[in-house]
């Protein structure tokens, strides 16, 4: 293991103010960005999409549940599956209390394909209170590039089509059906619903605390650590559900 040299704090200081500097420019880009991201057009949504929560029916517009904005995680849940996606679990975990996003009349909710039926006993096993609907029989993941299944849509993952994924080998994404995770924020003006942004990939880090922390160690995010390269078979591969840790 490689570790950082060992320097008197004179010198570490110096190291540290010089590193300060790039960081202080990457918030001013980092803001930038933002301002960038918010100046977005949007795309008004007219399909009635049509989800199943603990309370029934629901369609888009209750998923903001009297809130101006909405932030859905496209949480990976395959009906065939009996649990969700450990990474999407690992950023389900960095969700704060949603006071402080109603606070800013901002509305969260998890959406996966699976039946509500295996997503509320996951859910109560990992302790989660956060609302969480299943899109289960509507188009959607499909829509919205988080289920790539060629027999039903047209493969799109993170704005590249199937013949881009291919060329950049990501061809893996086009084989077979996959389900693929990613947040979307939708605003709502008067009765009416629109897009304004989605993201995929590495496009979701800034949402995981845990990620953000290890970023300010020495030893990073140590991924594979224990000598354990492959643990769910996709994804971030160290990442494992939280009550499932030896460690």
């Amino acid at each position: 293991m490689n570790l950082p040299r060992v320097v008197s704090r004179e010198e570490w200081l110096v190291a540290r103010k010089k590193l300060l500097e790039k960081e202080k420019e990457f918030t001013r880009q980092r803001d930038a960005l933002n301002a960038e991201r918010r100046g977005l057009p949007m795309v008004a949504i007219d399909k009635n999409y049509v989800f199943e929560g603990p309370n029934g029916k629901a369609s888009l517009f209750d998923l903001f549940d009297g809130c101006r904005q909405l932030i859905v995680q496209h949480f990976m849940f395959d009906p065939r599956w009996d649990e969700g996606c450990p990474t999407c679990s690992f950023d389900a975990d960095s969700i704060g209390h949603l006071a402080h996003l109603r606070a800013r009349n901002t509305a969260y909710a998890a959406v996966s394909r699976a039946p509500l039926t295996k997503i509320e006993p996951f859910k109560a096993r990992m302790s989660w209170t956060f609302p969480w609907y299943s899109s289960y029989g509507s188009d959607f993941n499909y829509d919205f590039h988080v289920t790539l299944d060629e027999g039903v849509a047209p493969i799109v993952y993170n704005y590249r089509d199937k013949s881009e994924l291919e060329q950049a080998g990501m061809g893996s994404l086009t084989k077979h059906s996959n389900e693929v995770a990613g947040v979307s924020v939708f605003l709502r003006h008067d009765n009416r619903v629109f897009h304004a942004y989605s993201t995929y990939g590495r496009g979701t880090d800034l949402l995981s605390v845990t990620y953000n922390y290890l970023d300010l160690t020495p030893l990073g995010r140590q991924e594979g650590w224990g000598g354990t390269p492959d643990l769910n078979g996709q994804g971030d591969r160290w990442v494992r559900h939280h009550d499932n840790y030896d460690v």
